[in-house]
Formats: structure tokens, sequence, C-alpha cells
């Protein structure tokens, strides 16, 4: 067993990466959270985490062109990398194991 686990905000995070796929930044991840798993994380604990998935290798991030509307800074990117893939496919399997059989038990 290996220590590369994932925590919920981490998965929600890598997941609304690759559902954005090109177009995944801060504030579409942001927004993409939002509307899609009911969060809205601080900017601070979304970009905490995308720090901490870029040094797990698990993201890349790339600079944009720089615009008007963000005061000429430009957009910082991101996308999953295949070590990202692999860690989500993981994370899935084991949570789909430990959900096997147990379907019923919610429905009490």
């Amino acid at each position: 067993m290996s220590n590369d686990y994932l925590g919920e905000f981490e998965q929600m995070v890598l997941l609304s990466i690759m559902r954005l796929t090109d177009d995944a930044y801060g504030l579409a991840i942001r927004r993409e959270l939002e509307s899609v798993a009911g969060r809205k994380p601080s900017t601070g604990a979304l970009y905490t985490t995308l720090d901490r998935l870029e040094k797990k290798g698990l993201v890349q991030s790339s600079e944009g062109e720089s615009t008007q509307e963000r005061g000429g800074r430009p957009r910082r990117y991101v996308a999953l990398t295949d070590e990202g893939h692999a860690a989500l496919a993981r994370s899935r399997s084991r949570l789909m194991a430990l959900w096997d059989g147990l379907e019923s038990a919610l429905d009490r």
C-alpha cells in the first residue's frame, strides 16, 4: 500500500480540472466546484491545493496571455499530468472497493 492517498478536496480539484480540460484556471475551477459539487473554497485554499498538487507532480501549470481584465496579469492554467490521471484512477478504485456491497445500507 502506497502513501499516495488523495484527500476529498484534492480529488474534487483534480476532477474539476479534468472536466474543464484546456480552460482550467483558478476562477474556472472554483466555479466548477461550486456549480457541480456545491463547494465554494476560498481563493487561498484553492491555490494552496493547486500548489501542493503541482509539487506532487499531479498537475502542471502554465501561464496564459496577459489580459486587461486581470490588470495585465496572465492566467495560470493547470492540467493533469499522467500521474494525476493515475492517482485519480487509484483513488476511484479504492473508493469503489469500499462502497462495494454498501449501496443498500444508505437506503435506511
